[in-house]
């Protein structure tokens, strides 16, 4: 725990003691009601429901101890100062257990968030096709759970293929958009003979999910999409590039560079404005090496100065002590979330992929 979060929990106690020591200090015609009173509101969205009740007991106990010494209990003023603190003890107890309700739904939508979260982009296991796994999602917005980025692994005669991809958009469209390429990867993925194929077929089931839905947001939907394949027995990747940021290799002796696509596509769902057939680009995939994928959340990541993070020199000379893609994946959304101050832009995607 922070000390910050320390020091507020630590808040009611600390103006019952202020409260306690003004009164005592002060001349008679002074009072710590003030500090007393403000304890049992401040302990309300804290403490549990017992804690608020014991907050504002001992509050009102602060009072009669310092009053009833010099038999002040029947003054006017006294007698209003307990009356305060009881109303307000109240008060402080209706607030918690309102507080408690609303923070039972928000754990409730929460869990319902991850569950569809873990059914729409499940884990993939650690090892797949020979080749070790791993993939992240990091949203944006603390405790927000699933956005509109994504990926997908599948071991298919043809290789293990994988996607990473970006849906326009947020909220449950975005979601609903995510589904759809997922569950057309996975059935492509497994029956086209090539990754062009793949590519089309994910076009043609966003057209159709368009056409579904035939509403102003989902005529503005679209995907950037890296695909890649890695054949068995071919030390390559095979990739197509929809409008996505380049993937990186990672060698084995540290150095890191990119993968363009030599003939760079429009996002799936802009066939409209031009069409022309996907062409897969080849690069050399040697032992040792990783092959990292991710979305554009991690390149716009901005620090206070407003440079963008630039994972090429953040991961320059380190790829020897990250040799596990989970482990590589916890350092970079690490670095990223510490180069932007913990206030990412974006949600963002990873996923890292290393042959033994």
């Amino acid at each position: 725990m922070s000390y910050a979060r320390r020091f507020v929990r630590l808040l009611p106690a600390l103006l019952i003691a202020a409260g306690a020591v003004y009164d005592h200090v002060t001349p008679t015609d002074f009072t710590g009601a003030p500090f007393l009173t403000a304890a049992p509101l401040v302990a309300a969205p804290l403490y549990s429901q017992r804690g608020t009740v014991l907050t504002g007991a001992l509050a009102l106990l602060v009072v009669l101890v310092m009053r009833a010494p010099r038999g002040e209990l029947s003054q006017a003023e006294v007698v209003t100062e307990l009356a305060t603190i009881v109303v307000v003890s109240v008060l402080a107890v209706l607030i918690n257990l309102l507080v408690r309700r609303s923070d039972e739904r928000l754990a409730s939508a929460r869990e319902i968030a991850e569950a569809a979260q873990r059914a729409v982009l499940p884990e993939p296991a650690e090892r797949i096709g020979g080749f070790r796994i791993a993939a992240r999602y990091e949203a944006a917005q603390e405790g927000a759970a699933i956005g509109g980025d994504l990926y997908a692994v599948q071991d298919t005669p043809y290789g293990v293929r994988l996607v990473v991809g970006d849906v326009r958009g947020k909220g449950m469209g975005a979601v609903g958009a995510v589904a759809v390429v997922i569950g057309a990867f996975r059935e492509a993925a497994e029956q086209e003979a090539t990754l062009e194929a793949v590519a089309q077929r994910l076009e043609r089931a966003l057209a159709r999910e368009r056409a579904r839905r035939d509403g102003p947001e989902s005529q503005e939907w679209f995907t950037t999409a890296m695909l890649a394949e890695l054949p068995h027995g071919n030390e390559i990747v095979r990739l197509v590039n929809r409008g996505h940021p380049p993937p990186l290799l990672l060698h084995a002796d540290g150095t890191v560079h990119p993968l363009p696509a030599t003939e760079p596509a429009l996002p799936l769902g802009m066939r409209e404005l031009g069409a022309w057939p996907d062409r897969a680009d080849d690069a050399g995939f040697p032992d040792g090496a990783t092959l990292l994928l991710y979305t554009d959340g991690l390149t716009e990541a901005r620090d206070a100065g407003g440079r963008f993070y630039d994972p090429e020199v953040g991961l320059a000379g380190r790829v020897n002590a990250l040799r596990e893609p989970a482990e590589l994946l916890g350092v970079l959304a690490a670095d990223v979330r510490r180069h932007s101050g913990g206030g990412m832009a974006d949600d963002l995607a990873l996923m890292a992929v290393r042959r033994p």
